[in-house]
């Protein structure tokens, strides 16, 4: 690691899962090993052969914006507003936030606002033209949560939106962090967001065979690494992270969560939806962002996996593990957030991110929940069922995408 450039530190965080509405409700409810995933009440999937996803549950738009405003955006742009209220009051900051052309926002979204581009067309071919709304298309484009992000904040600095599938928003926070390192801000917001339970993408997904079709126990559907996994269950959240310059922090008496030592993106340039068969496109990113963080495999504590409970991913990538970690993959712990939340797309690498450095500030693993009966090519420690106890100094996130998008950050504890 290049000790001459810019340390980057996260300073604050918010999260809305299927698990809470804050990162202290889902943190509880991931070490108590508990599901989110529930049947599907935000459209009617009577009809369809999966019925259950990861929704946000008790989620009011009016506890976070005018109802005004709420009627204008798509759910993902709710949501971030809301994690973004939480990582900036976490932060220490108020709004407009202080030096404001030196803080920057990166965004990471699957989809957008595909909800609201979906319910407009309904309304234009149902009622014309005169029922549909003049935000139907701004509150549709993928890049509104970047915007909200940096209209709440009043961050002028750089902006972008990083639409990479389930790799954003890990790819995001990344992001975040080399625009500190190459001094374009001093900080970034940052995150991730999917929200779109809703008939067509499900369908969609449905249609791909993606889907776990354990509807009479949704609880026990998402099972990374079993052998009984039957596909991933589609979920929606937003994670946000105040990631700024060790030097800006520290001029501001902020706590520091932990710092951001690594970070890798490649191309599997294999298959749209399936992964390198080998993982060769995992294994690579693993190794760059350890190269990044300028560590040896040996110097990983804990895995936060992709682990989505997919038949490919899950073998796919403890191959690659094994192939990167070689004797220590058998040795270092490893659990899947997807187990309990399911998998919120474009919100997944920032959502387990946040719950990564929770791992390392409590020196609990939280577990992979449903792990019964390990498929025999799954054969590493996935801390099944119930939280461990360990102290994580250092932990890798992988964020593996469609379109073969590979995201690993590398994040380490801070101890002051």
């Amino acid at each position: 690691m290049n000790s001459e450039r810019p340390r980057t530190v996260i300073t604050g965080m918010g999260m809305v899962t299927p698990l809470g509405l804050t990162v202290q409700e889902s943190w509880e409810a991931m070490l108590a090993g508990r599901s989110g995933i529930g049947p599907i009440t935000l459209f009617d999937a009577s009809a369809l052969p999966t019925r259950i996803a990861g929704e946000v549950k008790g989620f009011d738009p009016g506890r976070y914006m005018s109802p005004k405003e709420a009627r204008r955006i798509a759910r993902c742009s709710q949501l971030t507003i809301a994690a973004t209220q939480e990582a900036l009051a976490d932060a220490g900051l108020t709004t407009p936030v202080p030096d404001a052309e030196r803080v920057g926002t990166v965004m990471g979204v699957g989809m957008g606002g595909l909800d609201y581009a979906l319910a407009s067309g309904r309304k234009f071919w149902e009622s014309g033209l005169r029922s549909v709304s003049p935000f139907s298309l701004p509150a549709s484009l993928p890049n509104m949560p970047s915007y909200h992000v940096s209209y709440l904040a009043g961050a002028t600095g750089p902006i972008t939106t990083v639409v990479a599938a389930c790799a954003s928003g890990a790819q995001a926070i990344g992001d975040a962090m080399e625009l500190i390192r190459h001094g374009r801000a001093d900080m970034v917001i940052a995150g991730g967001v999917e929200a779109l339970v809703v008939d067509v993408p499900v369908a969609g997904f449905i249609a791909m065979r993606a889907l776990s079709e354990r509807n009479d126990e949704p609880e026990r559907a998402s099972r990374p690494f079993d052998a009984g996994r039957d596909g991933f269950v589609y979920s929606e959240g937003a994670g946000v992270v105040v990631v700024e310059s060790l030097e800006r922090a520290r001029a501001r008496g902020a706590r520091i969560h932990a710092e951001v030592i690594g970070y890798a993106t490649s191309s599997d340039a294999f298959h749209i939806t399936q992964p390198d068969p080998e993982g060769k496109g995992a294994q690579r990113t693993m190794r760059w962002a350890l190269a990044d963080a300028g560590l040896e495999p040996s110097g990983i504590d804990y895995i936060n996996a992709h682990g989505t409970s997919t038949t490919l991913n899950d073998v796919i990538e403890t191959a690659a593990i094994k192939q990167v970690f070689g004797e220590h993959a058998y040795r270092v712990p490893i659990s899947s957030t997807k187990s309990m939340i399911g998998h919120t797309i474009g919100g997944a690498g920032a959502v387990e991110s946040i719950a990564t450095v929770r791992i390392m500030q409590e020196g609990m693993i939280h577990p992979t929940i449903n792990l019964e009966q390990p498929d025999p090519q799954c054969d590493l420690d996935y801390v099944p069922g119930q939280a461990r106890k360990a102290d994580v100094r250092v932990a890798l996130k992988n964020a593996f995408g469609f379109g073969g998008q590979n995201a690993c950050l590398v994040l380490r504890r801070w101890d002051g």
